[in-house]
């Protein structure tokens, strides 16, 4: 048999066609013994032991003593005691989106009969999903709303959003997302928005929602100022698997998109991977494929190729759910294992241009997972039936690349996934959206990790608190010195003798932005520094 019929033959063997999901996952492409998933089975039981068990409701984050509840966002039934809760809220949300179109809540203007702009105000899972969600299903011709974001602490940033939203300020409904609602990036940019409402005579909580964690500080906020709405973020979800919740169905709502569609291929795609039978689990079997192709112990990133470009964003979104849920220290006995997969991507075939030279011919030090839509463009595309060439339209090129470009990545010892979809339609983002989130829960437990805590995450931001509480430390010294004052000298007035280097980068960025005085010197620590009260010496 030649090896062409080798693969066609391996390749109908080992696809696993999902039809109630329209998807389908081709794993042809791995280099596995026969005897894999045999030897797997005790570990992938495991998984779906413990994957039964967080849905049950048993607590998954002993870090914040939690439950783990994002699959119960698509469907409440199963949770253990929120069904009405879950309700209750995705109903508030059709009656508040109702209320907006229908100009029933609308701004406080007489040139503001409506609101045309929404401005989502938060960060990481509280900015991602709604991002990749808004560019994969929206459309500027049709869109109820369009939708910007500040998710950054960045003050160039948010200036340019706001330049974009200009005079629709009046009209524009922001929405701050934030559990704790002392998330710093989320708090400097709702303090800035509000600046800029309250500087065209705007009244910011006449234009507010927040989406909060119950009784937290900006909870308080939005209830003593009356906002328009409060949603909730439960605590049973975490922000990187928020997006079938308030936090993504709310922007996505306003934009006008159909949000139970969403929930409906979510849910759909839950009920095909709870399924015991790994042959016709797509998630159980990139977990798996995960597991093979990175030595489970991530010796491999994971290339994301979406053939799309509606799915651009869909790379951005898995950077956060896959390393922020696999980047783990320590296993769950406590042993020390550096676990994680880097994911990273670009659209096909700007790829062609991009990386995929080195991606065949460079480090073989990764895995691709192709995405594969068939649909070239909705029927009415003036693009999509028009030939470029004879009987080859711009989308055959599209496909032809994709698959080429698989191909050729085999040719050298390349392997990849490859994930087929009918359409890309809210159905079918809900879809892709809970096939990542179950693949991800059940390789943590085959590499016995926890994928619901992030303690990484907290060191940064504690790290964060102690700059700024030296940078105030330094302001208060040099706005009591006499004379000019060298990072050395600061640190050791200021108790912090250790920290010369974080004082000079601290020191250089106020610099730059003319908040004090420098006096360079002919190396680093020669720098003097001093506060615009003080003459120079």
């Amino acid at each position: 048999m030649s090896d062409q019929n080798h693969l066609w033959r391996r390749y109908c063997n080992l696809l696993c066609t999902c039809e109630s999901i329209n998807l389908s996952l081709d794993i042809s492409r791995v280099d596995f013994p026969e005897d894999f998933f045999e030897s797997m089975a005790p570990d992938i039981e495991i998984a779906f032991d413990e994957m039964q068990k967080l849905e049950d409701g048993e607590i998954a984050n002993p870090d914040e003593d939690r439950q783990v509840g994002h699959y119960w966002l698509r469907d409440p039934d199963l949770s253990p005691g929120y069904a009405n809760d879950i309700n209750n809220t995705l109903q508030k949300t059709h009656r508040f989106t109702a209320d907006i179109h229908q100009g029933n809540i609308s701004p406080p203007h007489p040139d503001a009969p409506r609101f045309t702009d929404i401005l989502v105000i938060g960060i990481g899972g509280s900015a991602l999903g709604p991002q990749f969600v808004r560019d994969a299903l929206g459309d500027p011709t049709t869109d109820k709303m369009a939708v910007h974001f500040l998710d950054n602490t960045d003050p160039d940033g948010i200036d340019r959003t706001l330049q974009i939203i200009g005079p629709n300020l009046k009209s524009t409904l922001s929405i701050v997302i934030s559990k704790s609602g002392g998330t710093p990036e989320t708090r400097n940019a709702m303090i800035l928005a509000k600046n800029a409402y309250e500087n065209q005579g705007l009244e910011f909580p006449k234009h507010a929602v927040a989406i909060t964690g119950e009784d937290p500080k900006l909870d308080k906020v939005a209830a003593s100022e009356d906002w328009l709405l409060r949603l909730p973020m439960w605590d049973w979800v975490g922000g990187r698997t928020s997006e079938t919740g308030p936090v993504g169905l709310l922007p996505a709502a306003l934009q006008g998109l159909d949000i139970d569609a969403i929930l409906a291929g979510a849910r759909a795609c839950d009920q095909v991977t709870r399924n015991r039978d790994t042959a016709q689990n797509p998630a159980a079997l990139m977990a798996l494929m995960w597991h093979k192709l990175t030595n489970a112990k991530g010796e491999k990133d994971m290339v994301v190729l979406p053939y799309k470009d509606r799915l651009l964003l869909f790379s951005r979104y898995l950077q956060q759910l896959v390393m922020e849920s696999l980047g783990k220290a320590e296993d769950l006995d406590g042993n020390p294992v550096e676990q994680g997969i880097a994911v990273y991507g670009n659209k096909g075939s700007t790829d062609q241009h991009a990386y995929v030279q080195q991606l065949r011919e460079g480090v073989n030090n990764f895995f691709a997972v192709f995405i594969r839509v068939l649909e070239d463009a909705p029927d009415a595309s003036p693009s999509r039936d028009f030939n470029v060439e004879p009987r080859v339209t711009s989308g055959d090129y599209l496909d032809g690349f994709l698959l080429g470009t698989r191909q050729a990545l085999f040719e050298n010892d390349r392997q990849s996934l490859t994930i087929t979809i009918n359409k890309v339609n809210a159905f079918s983002v809900g879809v892709l959206i809970a096939l990542f989130e179950r693949a991800v829960g059940l390789y943590a437990t085959l590499i016995n990790i926890n994928a619901y805590h992030q303690p990484g995450v907290e060191a940064g931001k504690k790290a964060a608190a102690n700059v700024l509480d030296i940078q105030q430390s330094i302001l208060d010294h040099l706005a009591s010195s006499s004379s000019p004052q060298t990072p050395d000298q600061i640190a050791r007035a200021i108790a912090q003798p250790d920290a010369a280097e974080t004082i000079h980068h601290i020191l250089v960025h106020l610099a730059a932005n003319n908040r004090v005085i420098i006096q360079p010197g002919q190396s680093p620590d020669q720098n003097q520094y001093a506060t615009h009260a003080l003459t120079p010496a």
